[in-house]
């Protein structure tokens, strides 16, 4: 059992979206969990869109139709088969959306709740537009919805994992559809105990990819970064730094705390756990070695 996480930078774009197939497409392995990202800068827009709705600016149906522009953009541009299921399935979503904020918002309702309910379509949508690329592309998937899997408190926004309900559900319900399909899935958001929308804040998405590793007992999880893995500075700042082949978790977890562009403490404690083995690697070129976090020998 392995997993694989794809940010909003590597399905920013239709191309990017290719890119992401031909990665999978390497893959041999069925057992094989996609956390995906919301697509590009789409969460942004997003939080402008609860913003927008629940503080009655007008920038709202512009912030909603760029939203729906972007998307169908890399729909037609994957996928020129207009009978291809994709288009209903992202039309319904938009179509959920846009019913959402028409209503007007309880004031008695927390924005923090609102934000939860609306900003996760951002993952909704990528999951979607991926998942039927990828069977269009003739890599055979599941896709699932990952509230039905993430359990969490009602804390939006910061939403802590029930972890005991989370691993006997992802046990029991998802570990089977893994025997026989790669399994295409969301970042960064869970359901609570009554059953609405959750989100879990900074670094949701590769988060959530740790929570489906320990909870599937995967061998690795591999983030997937437009860098060639952890790097000894920011390359954007230091044109010279070079990459760090191998880390401990214990090294890692330092290297966040200290302000390093890493991986977040809370995603590492999980793997950490149960001595699961990190990759981060390149998307831009998936050959290149990236930087493997383990135990410390």
């Amino acid at each position: 059992m392995r997993i694989f996480k794809f940010g909003g930078a590597s399905v920013k774009d239709a191309d990017a979206v290719k890119n992401v197939a031909s990665i999978i497409k390497l893959e041999k392995e069925k057992q094989l969990l996609i956390v995906i990202s919301a697509m590009g800068k789409s969460t942004n827009l997003l939080e402008c869109i609860v913003d927008d709705w629940y503080n009655g600016r007008d920038t709202l149906k512009k912030h909603y139709d760029e939203l729906k522009s972007f998307h169908l953009n890399i729909v037609n541009e994957l996928i020129q088969d207009e009978h291809n299921p994709i288009y209903n399935d992202i039309e319904n979503l938009l179509f959920e959306l846009e019913c959402l904020i028409e209503k007007t918002p309880d004031r008695d309702i927390e924005f923090d709740f609102y934000y939860d309910q609306i900003v996760s379509y951002g993952e909704f949508l990528s999951t979607k537009i991926v998942s039927n690329y990828l069977l269009s592309a003739k890599i055979k998937n599941k896709w699932v919805d990952a509230r039905n899997f993430i359990l969490t408190d009602d804390n939006h926004r910061n939403a802590k994992v029930n972890w005991e309900e989370t691993e006997k559900v992802i046990k029991s319900k998802l570990v089977p559809f893994l025997e026989k399909n790669i399994v295409i899935t969301q970042g960064f958001i869970g359901k609570s105990m009554s059953n609405h929308n959750t989100t879990l804040g900074r670094e949701g998405s590769d988060y959530s990819a740790a929570i489906f590793a320990y909870c599937t007992d995967s061998k690795n999880l591999t983030i997937w970064k437009d860098v060639d893995g952890v790097l000894t500075a920011d390359p954007k700042l230091f044109p010279d730094a070079t990459l760090i082949e191998t880390l401990s978790y214990n090294q890692t977890i330092e290297l966040a705390y200290y302000g390093a562009s890493v991986i977040h403490p809370k995603t590492m404690q999980p793997l950490k756990a149960k001595k699961i083995e990190l990759k981060v690697k390149s998307f831009v070129d998936s050959s290149r070695k990236g930087t493997v976090v383990r135990e410390a020998s």
